[in-house]
C-alpha cells in the first residue's frame, strides 16, 4: 500500500477543529510563488497548480522509467498547501484577494533531492512543452505553531483564526507572521468536488513565546 503522508502524520495535516500548537519540522516542498486573486480562472494561482502537479506527478511516476531514485517508495502525492501574505499587512485581510501574494506548495519525500527534482523539472517540459522554469525546491523550516481544522468557506477562516489566536495567548504564545513566516493553508479538500460548507482546510500560523518583561 501507497505511504500516505496524511495519515502517517496525522498531527501536521488532520488535526482536530479546535486549536492545538505544535512544531513543524524542516521539510522540502515544490513551490512556485505569485500573486493575484486566486479565484481568477487564468490567474497566477490556477497555473501554479498546474505545474506543482506536474512535477509532483513525474516524481511519483519515476520508478516506472530509467530514473531510479534513490530509497524511493510509493506513495500518495500531498495535499496541496499555501503560504499567503498581504504588502504592508498583519494577518490576511480576505476582502482583498487582489492584492494576495502566495507561495504554492506541494510536500515533497525525503528521498527526493535536489537532483532529483532537477531531472523531474526537465522531464515535465519535454513530456508536457511547457515551461516549469517557476517551480523551485524549498527547503522550509516552519518551526512552533497554532493550527486547527477549518470546515467550510476560506471566506469564513477569521472565526478559525480568532479561535487559534486566543487559544494561542492562553497557551503563553504570541502570533509571529513576519516576512519569512506565513499565514499557512493545508486543502484536504478538492472545492470543485466538495459542498463549500464542507471544505477541510489545515489553517496554520506561526508563533513566539511571550516575553515576559
Amino acid at each position: 500500500m501507497a505511504f500516505d503522508y496524511k495519515k502517517e502524520y496525522k498531527e501536521f495535516y488532520m488535526p482536530k477543529n479546535k486549536p492545538s500548537i505544535v512544531k513543524i519540522p524542516k521539510m522540502n516542498y515544490i513551490a512556485v510563488r505569485g500573486e493575484g486573486n486566486p479565484n481568477d480562472e487564468n490567474g497566477a494561482y490556477k497555473n501554479a497548480i498546474g505545474l506543482l502537479y506536474g512535477v509532483a506527478y513525474t516524481l511519483k511516476m519515476s520508478y516506472k522509467g530509467p530514473h531510479q531514485i534513490e530509497g524511493f517508495f510509493e506513495y500518495v502525492v500531498p495535499p496541496l498547501e499555501g503560504f499567503w501574505w498581504q504588502e504592508d499587512t498583519k494577518g490576511m485581510d480576505y476582502s482583498r484577494k487582489d492584492d494576495l501574494h502566495f507561495i504554492s506548495l506541494i510536500r515533497l519525500p525525503d528521498f527526493v533531492k535536489k537532483e532529483d527534482f532537477d531531472w523531474a523539472i526537465n522531464q515535465a517540459t519535454q513530456k508536457k512543452k511547457q515551461d516549469f522554469s517557476s517551480v523551485e525546491f524549498l527547503t522550509y523550516d516552519e518551526g512552533i505553531c497554532v493550527q486547527c481544522m477549518h470546515i467550510g468557506s476560506y471566506d469564513d477562516e477569521p472565526a478559525t483564526v480568532e479561535a487559534m489566536h486566543k487559544f494561542a495567548y492562553e497557551q503563553g504564545y504570541e502570533l509571529d507572521i513576519t516576512d519569512t513566516r506565513y499565514h499557512h493553508e493545508i486543502y484536504l479538500s478538492d472545492p470543485r468536488k466538495c459542498n463549500v460548507n464542507k471544505l477541510k482546510t489545515v489553517v496554520r500560523h506561526p508563533i513566539k513565546k511571550i516575553k515576559e518583561v
